[in-house]
């Protein structure tokens, strides 16, 4: 379970499009099956970023991509000027094919992206990246 991660928690946001655990430095999405997701959808995602990081503290995104959605990867241009505390984005996938999709979304950022199949792995690379960024 996404809570009982050994790190610090900060609190779980249930929202339209998916449900988010909030640490101190990086957030667990976990996005429900079959949603769109684009920035019109992600407004209360953003909206729960900017009350824990704010512009100044530095944090990870983790896509626990345990679910099927939509998400166009053009999108992630442009991230960093939404967001220039974001640090990494990390993508947790369970199958061939999303890891292949996933590996595609790495061509769309500048910011540093790791694939990764489970969890632990994407929170390690996470604490990684803050450190050396």
């Amino acid at each position: 379970m996404t809570e009982n991660i050994n790190k610090s928690f900060i609190k779980k946001h249930e929202v339209d499009i998916g449900t988010f655990y909030f640490y101190e430095n990086f957030v667990v999405g976990k996005v429900k099956k079959g949603q769109d997701l684009n920035f019109d959808s992600g407004k209360s995602l953003y909206e729960y970023i900017g009350i824990y990081y704010k512009n100044t503290i530095p944090f990870v995104y983790i896509s626990d991509r345990i679910n099927s959605y939509s998400f166009k990867p053009t999108r992630l241009y442009g991230s960093e000027e939404y967001f220039p505390n974001l640090k990494g984005y990390a993508i947790v996938t369970y199958d061939a094919i999303n890891t292949k999709v996933a590996k595609l979304e790495q061509t769309f950022t500048n910011i540093p992206t790791g694939v990764f199949n489970n969890l632990e792995d994407a929170i390690d690379w996470s604490e990684k990246i803050l450190i050396t960024t």
